[in-house]
């Protein structure tokens, strides 16, 4: 009787390697990082991990063969995609983050109250914003101006995406286009060599003249925005009309007395009238508030009400 036959052992090798990890950043998009362009060129197999989020695994599909990372042994030379902030991303990569959350919003499925607006609906809020801006700045609160700064730049985005919804010819990237050409075109003394402007009164100038021959204007007063506050306007023209060269002494004259002269005044002495006023609005709030709080308070749930005499018994 013979007992088994010896087996011959078979030699088998188990690479444990893992996939090399490459962190794609999703606020760019389906772009992958410079620096492993020719890594995931020369992988056998490009993995998606879980992190991505499907448009995005989607496109690295598409684009790249890539497939979803599975618990089975690693492939050696894999290369493994995980969504993460990338820290060498360009500035301005949360730029794009905004417009995708606003494409969201306005899209099929996103905020109906958002969907409704309307570049008319929106000029209130554009106001609004501008004005809270202007009082973090003026404050000195640099919480606040980061984040006024984006509820303007909010409304950069809303208006043009209605714009590009409402098939008027332009999209966010358009607008971004025509700034940096405006730009560019602009100062010509950075981005073209040219001389003559040595100071900043010189490129002051330079602007005009510039901005006067792109659009064509026949007054250095055209292409002010007539819906600003009169204090801000009358300090536009003055300053439009000093940088045509038009004498101190002529726009001083030129202003009927009072309230205006002192905002033409204010202006050339390097001033911020439209600041002072608000500040002169902001003293009397104040001082009003103040007032009130001598006054007797209102009694049952009816407002206080008031005469010339308690004013001036309480006016200090």
């Amino acid at each position: 009787m013979t007992g088994p036959r010896p087996t011959t052992p078979t030699m088998i090798t188990t690479t444990t390697a893992a996939p090399t990890t490459v962190v794609v950043d999703p606020r760019l998009g389906a772009v992958l990082p410079a620096r492993a362009v020719r890594l995931v060129a020369a992988a056998p197999v490009v993995l998606l991990d879980a992190s991505l989020t499907p448009a995005l695994a989607r496109r690295f599909a598409e684009e790249l063969g890539a497939v979803p990372a599975g618990d089975d042994d690693p492939v050696p030379g894999a290369v493994l995609l995980v969504a993460g902030p990338d820290p060498e991303a360009p500035a301005g990569a949360e730029l794009l983050e905004a417009v995708a959350v606003m494409d969201r919003l306005r899209s099929p499925g996103g905020c109906p109250w958002d969907a409704e607006q309307t570049h008319e609906s929106l000029l209130r809020y554009l106001v609004e914003e501008t004005y809270e801006l202007y009082d973090a700045v003026a404050a000195g609160d640099v919480a606040a101006t980061r984040e006024e700064l984006g509820d303007v730049l909010l409304q950069v985005l809303f208006h043009a995406r209605v714009a590009t919804e409402a098939a008027e010819g332009f999209d966010v990237d358009d607008v971004a286009a025509e700034l940096v050409a405006k730009l560019v075109g602009r100062h010509p003394h950075v981005f073209a060599g040219e001389a003559g402007v040595a100071t900043a009164g010189d490129q002051d100038r330079r602007w005009e003249e510039l901005k006067a021959t792109e659009k064509g204007r026949d007054s250095v007063l055209d292409g002010v925005a007539l819906a600003q506050p009169g204090a801000a306007l009358l300090a536009k023209y003055v300053s439009r009309a000093k940088r045509a060269g038009v004498p101190e002494d002529l726009l001083a004259g030129a202003v009927p007395g009072g309230a205006p002269q002192a905002v033409v005044a204010a202006y050339l002495a390097g001033g911020d009238p439209e600041g002072d006023l608000r500040a002169a609005a902001t003293a009397l709030g104040t001082r009003v508030r103040a007032v009130e709080a001598r006054l007797p308070a209102p009694t049952d749930g009816q407002p206080r009400r008031t005469g010339p005499d308690d004013w001036r018994s309480h006016w200090q």
